[in-house]
């Protein structure tokens, strides 16, 4: 091949290079840069469920689809058991009510999940992004003290189809950030890890760790977004703790109030407007919203679970009273909305998260909601962006306003008659069944006596 024949050919090939190169870059920034309107999120699928609600999800049609924990049950849960060889229930318990899967375990799960054709459908169409919480972590309710936390990370990235040189996985924890969206419409999506570095539920201790707290200071601290997505594995604003111990108890950041209170200055000192949370965890759906933060509301979207609902894990005749203790339950955060599906604006059945931005409205309009496994709204809040700026409430007038302070006292801060009516209620109900069930039988017996001297008399 003579030497001009040499240099044409390479030529071509650097030509043929350099289109390719841009082409890929092109696509790459085009994907990056598209507009995004349409966000599903959710938690608590367990893969031995059926998975139904996957059809709803890709009707919404979502361009991002968040995953905030619990994504698949990894952990072993043994059955209530307060007799027999392995107790779980009682002072005479010998076995944990939860233990870990092994490694093998946890990746045969992962891939059932990640198999089912609904999920797989939204995998060929949506971005997924996620974090986890605990089942998925490994075991339930814990915290860094987790010894199979790093072999289960890897597992995690796997399962959302993170790259093998992602900085995800050389880090502590798997918390990440997205920015999606042209300038002057982008959305950041900020995902914590809540479980990675988390301290021991009452050591009121740190919730994120060092390393985390200071690249989520940096990511609020980043270059301004129109809308602020922060994913939690659990509620940030909602503490029903606080109002339903002694009876039961949920994780969530109302457990650690310094991490609490110091998540809240964070975000007001960083001026950063448009903020509002997405969270899961409780096995139901609700809506929070806290106007004493940043000088506009912070509301706390609460989807769960996607399979994982409170009125599935009770008969059906018993769901009047959950639906009853829901209403019940003090809470100053909950929204409250005579379009929620129930009166309490809580959801017990299987549902997901919906965001939509409207962006040729004036103003742009960010729409919420949780909707059921049809895809219909149960409850929602629908909000111009110019609420969600800096200055939209005045702190005092939101103290001053409203029964009980609603959206600005925390619960832990409700009269105690209210704050603790659901343990009164429970409490009160049982004392009444004791005394009747003492005084049925104090009457039996004495019914008995007399019918037992009449016969002896006779």
């Amino acid at each position: 091949m003579g030497r001009g024949r040499w240099w044409r050919w390479w030529g071509l090939v650097l030509v043929v290079a350099v289109a390719v190169a841009v082409v890929a870059t092109t696509a790459s920034q085009s994907k990056e840069d598209h507009l995004v309107s349409r966000i599903a999120f959710g938690s608590c699928s367990d893969q031995s469920d059926p998975q139904r609600i996957w059809n709803a999800i890709n009707n919404f049609d979502p361009q991002v689809f968040i995953w905030l924990g619990d994504n698949i049950y990894g952990d072993i849960k043994h059955p209530f058991k307060l007799f027999g060889k392995e107790r779980t229930l009682g002072p005479w318990k010998n076995i944990p009510r939860f233990t870990p899967s092994s490694k093998q375990e946890m990746e045969a799960k992962y891939k059932k999940a990640k198999t089912n054709p609904g999920y797989s459908r939204l995998r060929e169409n949506t971005k997924v992004i996620g974090t986890w919480d605990d089942h998925d972590y490994g075991l339930n309710d814990a915290g860094k003290e987790f010894s199979e936390k790093i072999t289960n990370q890897g597992l995690l990235l796997d399962f959302l189809d993170e790259p093998l040189d992602s900085p995800r996985r050389k880090q502590e924890g798997v918390y990440a950030s997205y920015t999606f969206g042209p300038v002057s419409r982008q959305i950041k999506v900020i995902l914590l890890d809540t479980r990675y570095h988390r301290d021991p539920l009452l050591s009121d201790g740190t919730f994120l760790g060092k390393s985390q707290w200071a690249w989520l200071e940096k990511e609020l601290n980043g270059p301004a977004s129109a809308i602020t997505i922060i994913g939690s594995s659990v509620q940030v604003i909602s503490n029903h703790s606080g109002a339903t111990g002694p009876l039961f108890f949920f994780e969530c950041w109302g457990r650690f109030p310094k991490e609490r209170d110091r998540l809240f200055k964070l975000i007001a000192d960083s001026k950063r407007d448009g903020v509002f949370f997405i969270s899961g965890d409780v096995h139901f759906g609700e809506i929070a919203r806290y106007d004493c933060a940043t000088g506009y509301p912070l509301y706390d979207i609460t989807s769960s679970g996607l399979t994982k609902a409170v009125e599935k894990a009770v008969p059906p005749p018993l769901h009047l009273i959950l639906k009853f203790v829901a209403r019940l339950t003090p809470t100053t955060m909950r929204v409250m909305d005579r379009n929620c599906r129930d009166s309490s604006c809580t959801y017990g059945q299987p549902n997901f998260g919906a965001i939509e931005i409207d962006w040729d409205a004036t103003p742009v309009t960010l729409k919420i909601e949780v909707r059921d496994i049809n895809g219909f709204p149960v409850t929602g809040v629908k909000v111009p962006l110019l609420e969600l700026q800096a200055g939209s409430v005045d702190p005092v007038a939101a103290i001053k306003a409203g029964e009980y302070q609603r959206h600005c006292s925390l619960e832990v801060t409700l009269p105690w008659l209210v704050r603790y009516r659901l343990a009164i209620l429970f409490y009160g109900a049982v004392a009444v069944l004791l005394l009747a069930m003492i005084g049925i039988t104090s009457g039996a017996i004495s019914i008995s006596r007399r019918l037992l001297h009449k016969y002896k008399c006779d």
